[in-house]
């Protein structure tokens, strides 16, 4: 009987481990809807993804422990796609599936909305183009703009192949005209419209811009008459 206390005492300390075990599986499991970013990665360096529409996340049924749900919501969930095994041009169609998610392993993944991403790939190309520089605005009344010259004058660039094929030349940045009155050398950017356009050299040209004075209309010569008065003699 001199160990009863003892004993008794232990009996609580395992019930109270019983009690701090068993809580999580007794713990209410529920349902949530969060959402995952959603990124293609992998894709050949000789390939490019021309489909602009692509959702950039997808929203993800999860069901698990309130717990876990709630240490979830703070958590920067990606669904991630490799794409590596794509090796052609043309349409592509992906199922996404739990795997592709980073949840928790305690974290059952139920479904992924959408599932399945539909995009377009291209081979890329690469095509030297002329370089034009874009001019903007008029110098004062008086002065004209001669013709603008680029130094390098040609730019290489990278794109889909059939974008770059169509290509025949791509931009500088702006060239503000207003108040010019001499001409003048700018270095400027050279740009592309399009946002699968890269331009890849050079970075930047020398622009030469001639602004002239304006010639006026020339006057008429005046022709000087002599007039020879004749005296008649009677």
């Amino acid at each position: 009987m001199k160990n009863l206390g003892l004993k008794f005492i232990a009996l609580l300390l395992a019930i109270a481990l019983w009690i701090f075990v068993s809580a999580p599986r007794r713990e209410e499991v529920r349902e949530r809807i969060v959402t995952a970013s959603l990124s293609l990665v992998g894709v050949p360096s000789y390939l490019v993804i021309t489909t602009p529409d692509i959702p950039s996340s997808v929203s993800v049924r999860v069901r698990g422990r309130k717990s876990d749900l709630r240490a979830l919501a703070s958590q920067s969930l990606e669904a991630s796609a490799d794409l590596s095994a794509i090796n052609q041009s043309g349409e592509v169609e992906i199922t996404l599936r739990s795997q592709h998610i980073n949840v928790p392993e305690n974290i059952e993944i139920v479904s992924i909305s959408p599932n399945k991403v539909r995009f377009r790939v291209e081979q890329l190309r690469q095509r030297a183009v002329s370089i034009r520089p874009f001019l903007v605005g008029d110098p004062p009344a008086g002065y004209i703009i001669g013709e603008a010259t680029a130094e390098p004058s040609l730019a290489l660039v990278s794109g889909p192949a059939s974008q770059v094929m169509k290509l025949n030349e791509v931009a500088t940045e702006r060239i503000i005209m207003t108040g010019r009155t001499s001409t003048f050398v700018q270095p400027a950017a050279v740009v592309s419209d399009s946002p699968l356009v890269r331009v890849i050299s050079p970075q930047t040209t020398q622009v030469t811009v001639p602004v002239l004075a304006e010639v006026g209309p020339v006057a008429p010569a005046t022709t000087g008459t002599t007039t020879t008065s004749t005296t008649s003699t009677q």
